[in-house]
């Protein structure tokens, strides 16, 4: 089966398809994992988005169920150099083939990936159509121009109802803006109470859960787009210990008054060199962002830069020099990618338990007689 891929400056690319029939659109961008395309495939925050996997072989370990980051994958295409269609390892349940047409989504092998990392590296990320149809490429290219790039992408990954994973430690209230499962792990492996709840929960509807912390996710496309949830942040900042990961980071600094802009290409894999700045020390993180915040936008705001990327410098951390908040751009949870950077979960907990004990609430039964008392002395009137 024929497919072809046109991006929105007349390149057209013509190779193998696999998955699913049809068309879909998109913006264009690469991931340069060697491993954990079943992890990309599934990662909310690549809504909207075609995916081209640098790595050339892809498909050869199969797919499992224990490897998904959300219940279903959100990316409308796949690019790669070849597509491996018997998989090779103990643990495969099924094929990436067999994935990509249960749920859609259109994959194309057989093209010069390299050449198209390049373009998009030189000229930076561009629209795209992916087709296994015999439509002419000027028609390709009309329904290209006239196909908007999405901006509703938290909204249609993020959770639509409050659920729990019941814990017995700190009860965390994780915003869901198209969160990976692998932040959910984290938290639930540390014994955490973690209540995952709406990408548009209002600030009271928050506080009314009595969380300890709060857990800002992951999510798809331009922070700019979800200006409510800036708002909320806002609003929070200072009542609660406070984590933003990747868009959670981006939301966190535009709350205190930093700026946020699209990066040319954004940074996708495993092998990120990220430097703390307290330390020198030098940790490979996982990404996937295309945005960043802008490094003299932080200036005059309370916010302090922690953590920044060691290829292009751009912000990696930030913390609140005021309150107990802090965040960083790329994946602690990782999946795919290297576990280094795992221990910020642990010190998001310990920042929770200082912050309690610097900050001791009156017995509840203290403050349950003192609101009836106000009750009582209400009615009488």
């Amino acid at each position: 089966m024929q497919a072809r891929l046109l991006l929105e400056d007349g390149t057209l690319f013509t190779g193998l398809g696999f998955g699913a029939d049809g068309q879909s659109a998109g913006e264009v961008v690469f991931n340069t994992g060697i491993t954990g395309y079943q992890e990309v495939l599934s990662d909310p925050s690549y809504c909207g988005q075609i995916v081209t996997m640098t790595y050339p072989l892809i498909g050869n370990y199969g797919i499992t169920r224990n490897d998904f980051e959300s219940i279903s994958p959100f990316i409308h295409g796949f690019v790669v150099r070849r597509h491996e269609p018997v998989p090779s390892n103990w643990r495969a349940e099924y094929t990436l083939d067999r994935l990509l047409k249960e749920y859609g989504i259109i994959g194309i092998s057989e093209i010069d990936t390299r050449m198209l990392t390049r373009k998009l590296r030189h000229f930076g990320t561009m629209k795209g159509i992916l087709t296994t149809g015999s439509e002419r490429v000027e028609e390709l290219q009309e329904r290209l121009g006239l196909t908007p790039l999405m901006t509703d992408q938290v909204a249609r990954t993020s959770t639509k109802s409050i659920f729990s994973s019941p814990g017995e430690g700190e009860r965390i209230v994780l915003i869901d803006y198209g969160a990976k499962s692998g932040i959910l792990r984290e938290l639930t492996k540390r014994g955490c109470d973690v209540i995952v709840v709406p990408q548009d929960t209002t600030a009271d509807q928050i506080r009314r859960l009595k969380p300890d912390g709060i857990q800002l996710s992951n999510g798809p496309g331009d922070p700019k787009d979800v200006p409510h949830a800036a708002e909320t942040i806002k609003e929070l900042l200072g009542e609660y210990p406070m984590f933003g990961i990747c868009l959670g980071h981006q939301l966190f600094a535009l709350a205190c008054g930093a700026d946020t802009s699209k990066l040319k290409f954004g940074h996708r894999g495993g092998n990120h060199p990220v430097k703390e700045l307290a330390t020198n020390r030098c940790y490979i993180t996982s990404q996937n962002h295309g945005y960043t915040v802008l490094e003299d936008s932080v200036s005059g705001t309370q916010l302090e830069v922690t953590h920044i990327n060691n290829n292009d410098r751009t912000i990696e951390g930030l913390k609140h020099t005021q309150f107990p908040a802090f965040s960083v751009q790329y994946h602690p949870e990782a999946a795919p990618g290297p576990f280094d950077s795992s221990y910020l979960f642990d010190e998001f907990l310990q920042m929770i338990r200082t912050h309690k004990k610097d900050n001791p609430q009156r017995p509840r039964q203290a403050q349950l007689a003192e609101s009836l008392r106000g009750e009582l002395q209400y009615a009488q009137k």
